[in-house]
Parts: structure tokens; sequence; C-alpha cells
């Protein structure tokens, strides 16, 4: 069934219309797209599709389409204001202008004195909400008290993080609640992040589900506002799920979660155990629809199950591990402000930022763990406190582009629900490795986007610092999530070992054909490329032919790369082949492609052509072989 079919849950991407419709200026920029385009592509403008703005459309890893421009042409219905079904503008209608989102940090570890200071000194420092480990993933359960001591629990929303101790967990925080004293109790928010479903996916312990369903009756007769599951959508995401895989996985698990509640609470009741959790990356438009969109099918759900008031579930966001890396890692600043900034525009309602070195083990890069928490922190802050983010809800709303994409991705995620329910629901989906199976596919992709350098993963396939310290060997261990550039980083680990073998790294000899002007774009691009993989460039400068080979004595190196525009590679090339080899230079490539030598001999022809569009990972681990390393 269509989103679109059930009255107030939004709408199906209208189709555009193929003319200029009731925008006049369409027709002159489309003009001047084709203008543009004939140009760059050498063709004549009457060549190009009748629509040639649709050269310049971009797919997503759902098959959805971003324009290059919306007009008036891809106006949807207006939303309802926040507050009011469905959700899509935010589910709180009275928040905080002054507040905006809360600010929240992960806090634990197995002194619970030292936690309840650092807790109590990232309150006063703009902290606004906790997620506390307990169990074996935190804080003694037994110690619970002694951690949360000080707290005023009504302005601060509480998440518990306590895997299988998750029930002993909230238990000790019921505890301290009994003994708490508040004007109105249904103040207090506290999530006890039992998530047996979502964590059987990835391989992590948790509280079983009955023991989950028995922990959320208990909850629903407290007099606090408290949810106990919580539907974690990053296990998706941190195993390469797309935004709509991640957003209809989490919505299948909610659905397994109500049938198992059903039991023993109302829908009502039911409706308010859960609360969502979902990754935010550095698209932040993507974030920003992401996040509207799955206000959208959840109170979807809701609506069907008969009670749409109760539709509008806490949204907690996270920025994405999986857009983290080891190298270079202080560009992670810039891509976590960006998920904080989409996060919040779109409207979710707790925004956790992880530290920038939060993918390397603590203390690697030698800086002090409260160093790492007070960037993350401050992150929010400066967009809260200095860019006042916060003033105004849903300030995406109206933007044709925002509210296209926010349908267009619900309507996807709900397709992607759809096949999980006509599979058994998501536990027999789970079982059956159907989730696996379509997030393993979507990895592949991305994966193969990353290694042909599709996608850029700043510090690590493009503007690489072979001058970075080696990774201690902790550093090296694969982890769970399926880090976008870990590809890449295993070249640099593999060139960082045989520094430590050699004491010196992998190296290539750049060879500049021609002027400056002639060489200088390929020179730049092979050696970002070969950094890329941990190898070394030498550049002697432009050499003329005859002075090749004493080059390639000095540099000493193994592989040498042509660099020249393809004119001077129909002149030179071949003898400058014949030249490296017989300087001892066993493996000779050419930056560019292969029509640009068509013409030489079989000797007198590269080994390898390295162009923009190859496979980099695949060829900078066979150099990587050639070298020993």
């Amino acid at each position: 069934m269509p989103i679109a079919s059930e009255p107030g849950a939004g709408a199906e991407p209208a189709e555009r219309p193929t003319d200029a419709g009731p925008v006049p200026e369409f027709s002159a920029w489309r003009k001047g797209v084709a203008g543009v385009l004939a140009k760059v592509r050498r063709v004549e403008v009457t060549e190009l599709p009748e629509e040639p703005e649709h050269l310049l459309d971009e797919k997503t890893y759902d098959g959805l389409t971003v324009a290059p421009l919306y007009t008036r042409r891809d106006e949807l219905p207006e939303q309802p204001l926040p507050g009011a079904f469905p959700f899509v503008r935010g589910r709180d209608a009275t928040r905080d202008v002054h507040r905006g989102w809360y600010v929240s940090a992960h806090f634990g570890g197995a002194d619970a004195a030292e936690v309840n200071r650092e807790i109590l000194a990232a309150l006063g420092n703009g902290i606004s909400a906790l997620w506390l480990g307990a169990g074996e993933r935190g804080v003694p359960v037994a110690d619970l008290p002694t951690a949360l001591s000080g707290l005023l629990f009504e302005l601060a929303p509480l998440t518990i993080d306590a895997g299988t101790a998750a029930a002993a967990a909230a238990a000790q925080v019921f505890e301290v609640l009994d003994g708490y004293e508040v004007g109105s109790r249904k103040e207090i928010q506290v999530e006890l992040g039992a998530a047996p479903l979502t964590s059987r996916f990835a391989g992590i312990s948790d509280l079983g589900l009955t023991e989950t369903v028995a922990l959320a009756a208990n909850a629903a007769e407290r007099a606090e506002t408290v949810r106990a599951i919580t539907v974690d959508g990053t296990v998706f995401h941190d195993a390469g799920a797309s935004d709509a895989q991640e957003l209809g996985a989490a919505v299948a698990a909610g659905l397994a979660y109500l049938r198992a509640l059903s039991e023993h609470l109302d829908i009502a009741d039911a409706l308010e155990q859960l609360n969502f959790r979902f990754a935010a990356t550095d698209d932040q438009f993507a974030t920003v629809a992401k996040f509207r969109a799955a206000r959208q099918l959840w109170a979807r759900v809701a609506h069907v199950l008969g009670a749409p008031d109760f539709g509008g579930a806490p949204q907690q966001a996270v920025t994405s591990a999986a857009m983290m890396s080891q190298r270079d890692p202080w560009v992670n600043l810039l891509r976590t402000t960006l998920a904080a900034f989409g996060a919040g525009v779109g409207g979710a309602d707790t925004v956790t930022v992880l530290p920038f070195d939060s993918a390397l083990p603590a203390g690697e890069l030698g800086v002090s763990k409260s160093f790492s928490d007070r960037m993350a922190r401050n992150t929010q802050l400066l967009l809260l406190e200095e860019s006042h983010l916060g003033f105004v809800q849903d300030p995406g709303a109206g933007s044709w582009y925002v509210e296209d994409l926010t349908a267009a991705l619900a309507a996807k995620a709900w397709e992607f629900m759809q096949e999980i329910e006509a599979a058994g629901g998501y536990p027999a989906a789970l079982d059956a490795g159907l989730l696996a199976e379509r997030i393993a596919a979507t990895k592949a992709a991305r994966d193969a986007d990353v290694a042909h350098r599709k996608t850029a993963v700043t510090g690590v396939n493009e503007f690489p610092n072979l001058a970075e310290k080696p990774l201690s060997e902790a550093a090296r261990q694969p982890g769970r999530v399926a880090r976008y550039g870990a590809a890449f980083e295993e070249l640099r680990n593999r060139s960082d070992a045989y520094l430590a073998e050699h004491g010196v790294r992998p190296k290539a000899l750049l060879v500049p054909l021609g002027s400056v002007a002639e060489h200088n774009v390929r020179v730049t691009f092979i050696a970002n490329l070969l950094a890329s993989g941990g190898i070394e460039s030498i550049n002697p400068g432009p050499l003329a032919v005859d002075g090749i080979a004493t080059a390639a004595a000095e540099a000493g190196a193994p592989i040498a790369v042509l660099c020249g525009a393809d004119t001077r590679y129909g002149t030179e090339a071949g003898a400058a082949v014949e030249q490296l080899r017989a300087a001892g230079v066993t493996t000779v490539l050419l930056a560019g492609a292969a029509k640009a030598v068509a013409g030489l001999s079989e000797s007198q022809r590269p080994d390898g052509f390295l162009a923009a569009k190859i496979d980099a990972v695949a060829a900078l681990s066979g150099l990587l072989e050639k070298v020993g390393a």
C-alpha cells in the first residue's frame, strides 16, 4: 500500500512536468544548462536530450533522484505544524526555542564517582541530556545511584545503555527516582535502552525480548515518562545500509516490538514505550530528510493501528560512526558538524556528536578524552547558541528540495518495510538473511564508489597526509562498523608496516614530461592517488627523455609513472618507457587512458594505466604487492 493512500500520512513525490510549467524562468535556465553541457561534452546542443538537465541528476543508494534544480513545479502540499499528525515537522509543538534540541553525550566507566564528576561538569558546560553506560557497558549496576547523584532529572533526560543488565539497571534508576522529589513526575524523561531486536542484527548482547516486554509493562506503570525500548537504526547504518533501509528496517523492528507488547499493553501505551535512534551523516540535506521521513513513517504506523495521536516517538540522532576516519581524524570535526546540523534542522529531539577520534583507541592521537568530549559538545553548542538553529522548528519546511526528498525517502523506506513484512516480519527476515543481504548489496555499491574515488573521503582517498604517525596495533584491528574509507586505510596500514620494516615508505618515481602547464594536473592527480595507498611520490621536476634514466637511478624506485599531456605521450612515451626499463624500473605506468599510446609497439607500452575511473583500491593494492608491502 503506497504511503499516499493513508489520509494525512504524506504523499509520494509528484511527477515533474516535462514543460516549463508555471516557472517562466525555467526555459531560460534549461537553455543555459544545454549550452554548458554541450560545451563540456564537445557536442552540438541538438545532440543533447530534450530535457538536458536530467544529465545532471544524481541517484542515491536508494535509487532516488536528486535533481539539479527545484522550482514551484516540485511543490508538495504543506505539512501540518509541529506537534500534529503526521509529525513530519516535529513531535513537540512547544519545544523551548532557547534550548532547541537536547545536547547529549555518552558517559561510561567503572568508577561511578568519577563518572558522576564528569556528568556534573558536562551539565555545567552545556550538556542537556545524558546517555549513561551501565553493567558491562559502563558503571556497575549497583553503583548507578552514585553515578546519578546530584542530578536534576526533570531538566536533563536520561538514557540508559546497559545491554543484558537493562532490567537490573532500570530497577536501580527507579529506586533513585522513588526518593527524588519533583513537582511533576511526568517532566522526568527516562529511556531504558533495551534493544534486543536491533542488537541481534549487529551481534550485540542485549536483554531478551520476553524480559524487554516485562520491563516495558513495568515502565508503563511509572508516573515518570519512561520508555523501555530503543529501536536502534544505527546498527543497520553501521553495517552499510542506505537511509531508506535504515528507516525501513527500524520501522519493521518497531512493529515487531508492538506485536510483542500487544499482549500486555493497549496500543497507545505500547507506542509510548518506544523511542528511535538514527545515524546522522555529513550529507546534510539527506540527514534533514531522513529524520523528517522517519517521523512520517512511524506516524503512519500509529495511524493504521488506530492511535495517530501517539505516533510522535522521540528521536535520538547519533553522528555516523561509519563516516568517521582513522586517518586525518581532524576532518571528522567537519563531518560531525554537518551531521549535527542536519539532525538538528531535521527535528531530532536529542543529538549526540561522537568525539572526532572515536574511530581510534583512547589516547591514540595524544589528546585527552576531555578535549575530544569538549570539541564534540561545543560543536552542538556553536550551532545552537551562536547560529541559533534551535530558534525555528523545521526550518527546511517549504523547501521544494527538502520536501521532495522527504516524501521520496519515506515512500522508499515504506517499501523496504513492506518487503520485510512480506518475508514474515522483522524476526523472520532477520533469520532468513534478507536484511543482511539487502544491506550488504548497498555496502558493496558504496565501497565501489569509494574505491573508484567517485565518493571522496577527505584525508583518506583524497588529500591524504603521508606524514601522519603510523597507527597502533590496537587501531588496526577490524571493528563492527563498516567505515567508508576502511579499504584505503588498510592500504595505509600496509605502508606503515613496510615503513617499520624498511625505514622508508614504498616509493614511486613521477616522470613529468613537457612543461609544467602540460603535466601539472596529472602529476597532482597521481601524487594524491599514490599517497592514498601509502606510496610516496618522488618528483624530480620536468624531465627530458635523455634525463629519465638518471632520475630513475637516483630515485631507486621500482615503480614509475609517466605524467604529461596526451599529445606529449604520442611523441615521447615510448622512448620514456624504454629508458625507465633500461634503468631497472620494474613497473612503468602512465597517467591517463590506454588510447593515448595505442600506436606504440608492445615493448614500448606501459605496464598499466592510472586514470580517474579506475578501481584505486585494487590498483594500489597491486602496486604494494609489487614492492613487498
